[in-house]
């Protein structure tokens, strides 16, 4: 399909008014009825004028569950191979989509959105750039800090929950759904935002769509660490962690609160393990993750605190291995290690083999 076609009828012409209202009809008492939708804050959003919604995405649902938040049509930007098929792409355009192509810096897709916005109607954007489904939210790209400096335009930060859990494969399972808004962000005009002045901006409003996930409950990013560590190894785990921008506290065997810490890691001795674990295990949060690194066999698993367990193996080649079921706590994980300068691989097969952590490699990190 011609996306230049669609860039400009959503430039000019916007939604067409009986597809977007028909299908709005339909779709929404079905997510109130079926996927239990609630909606906090829906008196931020402007009734009129121009306005950007900023918000996490976990789900291709996510934009039309938005759009229930005003009265007015919302118009969206989503990948472009969702337009490769002419029906579906004229359908997605009707109802507010218009295409951007990810990671080229897409100078016409920002051109459409300020369009739209000079026209005194709502864009919705994704900082993330992608779904990101598994655990905390992930890093936001600059363009809605361009978008809101170019335009005047006000932000409001929504944050989307439990969309998520709804499919697998073709399949579209009941699960409770909720939206939570914040309070509209401003900022002043500039006529050419600079790199550095648009990430500034987005700095200022990702943390505010990060307060709405973590008030429904939303997994919160790894922030405070505690190493417990009986010796240098311990050390060497903290500065990385403190290299990858996480508060760490080294703890040692008086031990010390640790319900407000979001990451617990045991880098003790196999034998000291059990111990360790009945110390400090009533205080560690039932969300925190706990990363297991000991010199030696590792005792079963099943004894910690928390569901959300993972054990630092290898390296193998040139990576470590993160070996955890929970595919939120990996990601979290490795993006950690990648930021400190370490390449971590993720294993959802949970093992018991574990590493000295002595010499820790610096490549990019990547997904096993």
């Amino acid at each position: 399909m011609d996306h230049t076609a669609l860039h400009e009828r959503a430039r000019t012409k916007g939604v067409q008014p009986i597809v977007y209202w028909l299908v709005r009809a339909v779709l929404q008492p079905c997510f109130h009825l079926y996927f239990r939708l609630s909606r906090i804050g829906r008196e931020h959003v402007p009734a009129e004028g121009p306005v950007i919604l900023a918000a996490n995405h976990r789900s291709f649902l996510d934009p039309f569950m938005i759009a229930t938040l005003a009265r007015r049509p919302l118009y969206y930007v989503a990948k472009r191979e969702l337009f490769e098929k002419r029906w579906q792409g004229w359908l997605l355009n009707a109802l507010g989509a218009f295409p951007v192509d990810r990671g080229n810096g897409d100078g016409e897709m920002l051109a459409t959105a300020r369009a739209i916005l000079a026209r005194g109607d709502a864009v919705l954007i994704f900082p993330e750039g992608t779904r990101v489904r598994p655990g905390a939210l992930g890093r936001p790209k600059r363009g809605v800090g361009r978008l809101a400096l170019e335009t005047g335009a006000p932000v409001v930060p929504v944050a989307v929950i439990g969309t998520e859990a709804i499919r697998r494969g073709w399949r579209i399972r009941p699960h409770k759904v909720r939206l939570r808004v914040g309070r509209p962000l401003t900022f002043p005009r500039v006529q050419t935002a600079s790199p550095e002045l648009a990430a500034a901006v987005t700095d200022r409003v990702w943390p505010c769509v990060m307060l709405q996930w973590e008030w429904l409950g939303g997994l919160p990013p790894l922030r405070r660490a505690a190493v417990i560590a009986t010796g240098c190894e311990g050390a060497g785990l903290a500065a990385t962690l403190t290299r990858a921008g996480i508060e760490v506290d080294l703890v040692g065997p008086g031990g010390c609160e640790l319900s407000r810490h979001d990451l617990v890691v045991f880098a003790v001795p196999a034998a000291a393990l059990p111990a360790a674990v009945a110390r400090h295990g009533p205080s560690i949060s039932p969300r925190a993750g706990v990363l297991v690194c000991v010199q030696g066999p590792c005792a079963p698993l099943a004894a910690l605190p928390s569901a959300r367990v993972a054990t630092l193996a290898g390296p193998s080649g040139d990576a470590l291995v993160i070996r955890t079921a929970d595919r939120g706590l990996g990601r979290q994980l490795r993006d950690a290690f990648a930021a400190a300068g370490c390449d971590a691989a993720v294993s959802p097969d949970l093992h018991e083999r574990t590493t000295s952590l002595t010499a820790l490699p610096r490549t990019k990190a990547r997904a096993a």
